[in-house]
């Protein structure tokens, strides 16, 4: 099949044919048809699947089909987590609508609003939007959702993991009642589904993949290795492998800062990404780490999801998550769009529930082994879990909740935070670093 056969205009086929894309992946086949028939959509399709196009292509062909209106209004609003992956959907808007007249942009918290209001009174399309800033300037009257006539969820099971349902709640209320819904999620879960009955109205529901599943090409390993050399095996990968661009993930702030301050002590260029860091430091990060001026990315759950790194050939869990459905999305960094990679878990006896949790949920066995030197210690036992009432130890504080990044400093201003109403939100039941 090619894109030309879903029907796509003859604008939207040049700008595919400049990207180098000539055949369209299967949540593409599925979702573009039901788009361009202006039907609402229910979309569960595994990362790196190509979905982003599968909303974006024929959002742009139903919005060029009018002229543009004079003055510009909102016609279509596209609704992310987090900051990353706004200006991946902002990027993949631009180059699609190359040959259009549409026009675009993307605002969410972390930086100046000053320049995001300006472009608004200019006029826009599609915004892309985090929903913190969205509601904050709409607060502001810098910009009116009365218009819409196309809305789109993406990532929708982690903006509820992320605590943005109150959030999603007012934007709905925003937006006319009569309108095209488009609901993309990695899940499907009783969560989602129920989201969806609120929003959608007869959807069409369509899987590219089974709930939780990884991509076929992708390698997976489990080393077993004690938590206090795992810094050194990880140096010895990187090293005798000539590793040249690698995502680590770790469960906390500091155990990122840490770590990639390690690996630059060991002549390891390495850069650390996570909530506490400004947008401009998470932006030239990840500028570093795409142009292989930084080999090594070591990153929070926050860049789990939204991270778009072209032939990404290996991730490591340097920690695995506490969230089984987390592992899928982390090592879902690699083995996109039909290319091969690499997922390696360093794993210690603390994190053997984990590694059942896993298991349980991919529903098969990830065989491990360990590396000579690097020997886990048999005898090791895990120190046990603190009672409750007792006084903690010093921990490194966590991530922050309701958020797609910032300090806490940052949230009581809404000005600077991806989510305008994290202090109403119920504590999420999981923790979240």
């Amino acid at each position: 099949m090619s894109f030309k056969s879903l029907g796509l205009s003859d604008a939207l086929l040049r700008a595919i044919s400049k990207k180098g894309y000539t055949t369209p992946s299967i949540i593409q086949e599925k979702a573009i048809p039901l788009v361009l028939q202006g039907k609402d959509v229910l979309a569960s399709a595994q990362t790196g699947t190509g979905k982003t196009a599968g909303f974006t292509l024929p959002m742009l062909q139903l919005l060029s089909q009018e002229p543009p209106l004079r003055r510009r209004p909102i016609r279509a609003l596209i609704l992310t987590p987090t900051r990353e992956l706004a200006a991946q959907i902002y990027a993949n808007v631009q180059e699609y609508g190359t040959f259009l007249d549409i026009r675009s942009t993307v605002i969410f918290g972390g930086v100046n609003a000053r320049p995001q209001i300006a472009t608004l009174r200019n006029g826009v399309d599609i915004l892309v939007a985090t929903p913190g800033r969205l509601l904050d300037l709409q607060n502001q009257g810098a910009l009116s959702l009365s218009k819409v006539e196309i809305l789109v969820l993406d990532e929708a099971d982690r903006m509820l993991d992320m605590g943005f349902l109150r959030d999603i709640k007012r934007v709905i209320a925003l937006v006319p009642k009569r309108r095209q819904n488009l609901l993309f999620s990695a899940t499907f879960s009783k969560d989602i589904r129920k989201l969806a009955q609120s929003i959608l109205h007869n959807p069409v529901s369509v899987e590219a993949t089974p709930e939780n599943t990884t991509a076929e090409k992708v390698i997976q390993k489990v080393y077993r290795v004690d938590k206090p050399q795992k810094s050194e095996l990880l140096i010895k990968l990187i090293s005798e492998g000539n590793w040249s661009q690698v995502l680590v993930f770790t469960r906390t702030k500091h155990g990122a800062n840490r770590l990639s301050k390690k690996l630059v002590s060991s002549n390891i260029s390495s850069a650390a990404i996570h909530g506490n860091k400004t947008q401009n430091a998470r932006t030239k990060a990840l500028d570093g780490f795409k142009k292989g001026n930084i080999r090594i990315l070591v990153a929070t759950d926050i860049a789990a999801r939204g991270l778009d790194i072209p032939l990404l050939p290996h991730v490591v869990n340097y920690e695995l998550p506490n969230v089984p459905e987390d592992y899928v999305h982390r090592i879902g960094r690699t083995g996109r769009a039909g290319a091969s990679g690499e997922a390696i878990s360093l794993v210690s006896a603390e994190e053997y529930e984990y590694v059942r949790g896993i298991e349980k949920l991919l529903g098969e066995k990830l065989v491990s082994e360990e590396i000579e030197g690097f020997e886990a210690d048999p005898n090791y036992t895990p120190p046990e879990p603190e009672k409750r009432g007792q006084r903690p130890s010093r921990k490194p504080k966590q991530e922050s909740k309701g958020t797609s990044g910032g300090s806490q400093r940052n949230r009581k201003s809404n000005s600077n935070s991806d989510s305008s109403s994290a202090k109403k939100k119920k504590p999420n039941s999981r923790r979240r670093y």
